[in-house]
């Protein structure tokens, strides 16, 4: 049996699952305790960070490479953008954005004490630039890169949604209305609320 090891909460556990429910793959998952890691998980992937998938005597244990494993193996509402090269292009640069430059970004606005060189409206505005962008490319459209969604959107959307949490009423008195809507649709949708079904 193919076997995720997750992480609810996390978003890198949830871009994953996502890709995985929405391919159609069969995946027993393990909910996984930060505190006590089970040796299993670290047996296969000493990093010991959630998602780990092992499949087929393969271990894939980065979000980003299973998220591509699984749409390689069905991709019913063309994510990947497999024939608009420009797109699979600005796909992979907003999630490098997204992973290398919002996520510092979001973890000193999130744990803003920890990092008390500066105030935490500093950090906010520095994660705006990424949201403000986002929101441009949603301008006459729906999702991020297409009239449906890609892969960006998904690899995306729980790191914004985490950002929009740590102040839900800042966060909705911001101008950026169709990025509102559009983390909200995701929110709402049937394969989001199933993959964070406790």
């Amino acid at each position: 049996m193919n076997t995720l090891y997750s992480f609810r909460r996390c978003p890198y556990a949830m871009r994953a699952r996502m890709a995985l429910r929405y391919s159609g793959v069969e995946v027993d998952i393990v909910e996984v305790s930060l505190k006590a890691k089970p040796a299993e998980m670290l047996a296969l992937s000493s990093k010991g960070t959630v998602p780990v998938l092992s499949v087929d005597g393969r271990v894939i244990d980065e979000s980003l490479e299973i998220m591509r494993w699984a749409l390689a193996q069905n991709d019913p509402q063309d994510w990947l953008l497999k024939d608009d090269p420009q797109g699979q292009q600005r796909s992979a640069a907003l999630i490098e954005e997204n992973d290398q430059v919002f996520k510092v970004h979001l973890n000193r606005y999130k744990y803003a004490e920890r990092y008390p060189e500066q105030p935490m409206a500093v950090y906010r505005a520095e994660g705006e630039v990424f949201l403000r962008k986002l929101d441009e490319l949603l301008e006459g459209r729906d999702y991020l890169l297409a009239g449906h969604p890609s892969l960006a959107d998904v690899a995306v959307m729980p790191f914004v949604r985490q950002f929009a949490h740590v102040d839900r009423q800042w966060f909705g008195q911001t101008p950026y209305v169709r990025l509102q809507a559009w983390l909200q649709r995701f929110i709402e949708s049937d394969l989001f609320t199933s993959i964070m079904k406790k």
